[in-house]
């Protein structure tokens, strides 16, 4: 529990930033599904209500609590994904639900979270200079069984943001230029043989418009093209609030999830998307700034890797967006909308806060 030594302790400043930016993505929600009344972002706010119920409840158990009993979370959870492919109901092709009653997710979003306390309780006690081979091996063997059970989904998105995990977990416990020549090499010959046999015929054709998305402006270019316009079409001040006619007249697909980035583009312009921008990006950097004040190396792995997937997620969504990347469909922490993703971030943002309350306890 919380004593009030370490309730002095909590960074509200971060958790206004939390609550600040999911109330920003609460209001764009609202205005990609305004045709609809709004529906989504009255969801979306409910959601909040419980994410934030679920923060609370992170930060009262110690950390240490939390990754005593990772191994178990873990367990369970690769029971959850695995029942997925055989009973979990499908969504724009992947079987990646859960559903009890009228109640749903996605236990991968979860499990992220899941795999970087694992990390840390592993790590916590390494003191090597360099992660041995061994470690490497241990480190992607537990990445890489819920990772392959979300491909057999199929969701490639999300099993993209493993990766910030894994490689975050790598490069905190020290990597030799040889291992690092290694990975680049393996991620070389791992993406030649992923694209002849594991992507599909969709997925390689969201690479190749992802240069040139004129070639296919009515098929898989559709999505990079309407984000632009809509974008583009915001200018300096954006056309208003509920004034997106890229949105409003469904152009814009995935509108009030993966594109969510392009309906504050359109309706708040250059002016809205720099102010979003800086409260996100103040956010990162106060995460981040966490590192430096963890006292343990358990604190540590944890703070970075939670800070790392965050960003990675956000990186990939907005260059998704502007057509840098291939659409993958992975949302923007906080701001698009979705229960399981709100959770997952709430829960990381959770465990930050609670190694930087309790750092002085923790030693």
């Amino acid at each position: 529990m919380i004593d009030r030594a370490q309730l002095r302790e909590i960074d509200w400043v971060l958790v206004a930033l939390m609550v600040i930016n999911t109330l920003a993505g609460v209001l764009l929600i609202y205005s990609a599904s305004s045709d609809s009344g709004g529906g989504h972002a009255w969801r979306q706010l409910a959601f909040m209500a419980v994410c934030l119920a679920v923060f609370f409840l992170t930060i009262s158990i110690d950390y240490k609590t939390w990754m005593t009993f990772a191994p178990y979370i873990y367990v369970l959870f690769l029971l959850f994904m695995a029942g997925l492919l055989l009973f979990g109901r499908s969504v724009a092709g992947s079987r990646s639900w859960l559903r009890i009653a009228s109640l749903g997710g996605q236990p991968s979003e979860i499990a992220k979270i899941v795999v970087l306390l694992l990390l840390a309780r592993v790590y916590s006690e390494y003191r090597a200079s360099y992660v041995s081979t061994g470690m490497i091996g241990l480190t992607l063997s537990l990445v890489g069984a819920p990772v392959g059970l979300i491909l057999l989904q199929p969701d490639f998105g999300t099993a993209m943001c493993f990766l910030p995990i894994l490689f975050g977990a790598l490069f905190l416990a020290g990597l030799k230029k040889k291992t690092v020549a290694f990975f680049l090499i393996g991620a070389v010959v791992l993406g030649a043989a992923g694209w002849v046999f594991f992507l599909k015929d969709y997925q390689k054709k969201r690479i190749e418009v992802m240069i040139n998305p004129s070639n296919d402006p009515r098929g898989a270019g559709y999505h990079v093209l309407q984000s632009r316009i809509a974008i583009g079409s915001g200018g300096f001040a954006g056309k208003g609030f509920l004034k997106g006619t890229q949105s409003g007249l469904k152009f814009l697909p995935a509108r009030h999830t993966d594109f969510i980035f392009a309906v504050l583009g359109e309706d708040f312009g250059f002016l809205g998307i720099t102010a979003v921008l800086g409260l996100y990006f103040a956010m990162l950097a106060r995460m981040f700034r966490s590192v430096g004040k963890s006292r343990d190396r358990a604190g540590i792995y944890i703070v970075f890797l939670a800070a790392s997937v965050i960003s990675f997620q956000f990186l990939v969504n907005v260059l998704m967006i502007v057509g840098l990347l291939p659409i993958t469909g992975i949302p923007i922490p906080l701001l698009s909308y979705g229960g399981s993703s709100l959770l997952a971030t709430y829960f990381a943002l959770g465990l930050v806060v609670n190694v930087k309350m309790r750092r002085f306890a923790n030693v």
